[in-house]
C-alpha cells in the first residue's frame, strides 16, 4: 500500500457490538473508513481485558481495507507471530511495554506486518529519534490506555507538533488514538496527524441494521480534520 498523508478515520470495534463484529466491520467500510483498529487489552499492561489472535484471525475476512492492529500489553514480543499469521498488516507496540522496544519493531517488520510505536500521554517523544527508521506509524495516545469514551489530554497537542517536526519527510504516520470527535480531530490534524482513531464517537446513534449514522459520523470528523489542515 503506498504512502500518503491524507486523512484516515479508523473506527475502534472496542465500541462496536461484539455479538456482530462481521457486519459492524462491513457498515463501517461501506459509510467510509479507512482503516479498521483493534484494540488489544491484557488487564496487565492496561487496565482491560479485550482480543486476542483468535478474534483478529476471525474478522480478518470481513475487513477489506487495512486491520490496524494497537497492542497495550505486556510483554509483547511472544505474541507478534500470532497477530501477524491473524492477518494484522499494522502491529502497534507501546514503547513503555519492554526495554527492547528496537528488537520489537524488528520482530514486527521481520513478521511481515507494518510496525507502530505507541506512546502513552506521560511519555515524551525523545525515544523515538533513534526509532523513527523502523517505523511506519507513531500512534500518539491522548487518553490513558484502557478504556474508551475517556476525555482528550490537550497536552498531546503539542507532542504531535513536535513528533511531526521530528519525523520530517519520512513515510511515517502519525495516528492520534483517544477522545476523537469532530471538535478534537483539528487540533491534531493542524499539529501534524493523518491517522484518527475514534470509537464512541463514530459508533454512537448507528448499529450494524442502521449504519447511515457511522457515515455521518466519519464524515464529520474527516471534514473537521481536513478543514483544519487547509486552514493551517
Amino acid at each position: 500500500m503506498s504512502f500518503d498523508r491524507s486523512v484516515k478515520i479508523a473506527p475502534s470495534i472496542l465500541s462496536a457490538d461484539f455479538a456482530d463484529f462481521g457486519r459492524e466491520i462491513r457498515a463501517i467500510e461501506d459509510q467510509g473508513c479507512d482503516w479498521v483498529h483493534v484494540d488489544v487489552m491484557d488487564g496487565h499492561f492496561v487496565p482491560n481485558l479485550t482480543f486476542g489472535p483468535p478474534l483478529c484471525k476471525a474478522i480478518r475476512p470481513h475487513i477489506r481495507t487495512l486491520m490496524d492492529v494497537h497492542l497495550m500489553i505486556a510483554p509483547v514480543d511472544p505474541y507478534i507471530d500470532a497477530f501477524a499469521e491473524a492477518g494484522a498488516d499494522i502491529i502497534t507496540a507501546h514503547l513503555e511495554a519492554g526495554p527492547h522496544v528496537h528488537r520489537t519493531l524488528q520482530a514486527i517488520r521481520g513478521a511481515g506486518a507494518r510496525a507502530g510505536l505507541a506512546l502513552n500521554p506521560g511519555t515524551g517523544i525523545e525515544d523515538v529519534e533513534y526509532l523513527l527508521d523502523m517505523v511506519d506509524l507513531v500512534c500518539v495516545m491522548t487518553v490513558n490506555p484502557g478504556f474508551g469514551g475517556q476525555a482528550f489530554i490537550e497536552s498531546q497537542v503539542d507532542k504531535v507538533r513536535r513528533l511531526r517536526e521530528m519525523i520530517g519527510d519520512r513515510p511515517v504516520h502519525i495516528q492520534i488514538d483517544g477522545g476523537i470527535t469532530p471538535g478534537t480531530a483539528p487540533l491534531m490534524a493542524a499539529a501534524g496527524a493523518d491517522v484518527f482513531v475514534a470509537g464512541s464517537a463514530v459508533f454512537k446513534g448507528g448499529s450494524a441494521v442502521d449504519p447511515a449514522p457511522y457515515g455521518v459520523n466519519i464524515r464529520a470528523i474527516r471534514a473537521a480534520a481536513e478543514d483544519a489542515r487547509t486552514a493551517a
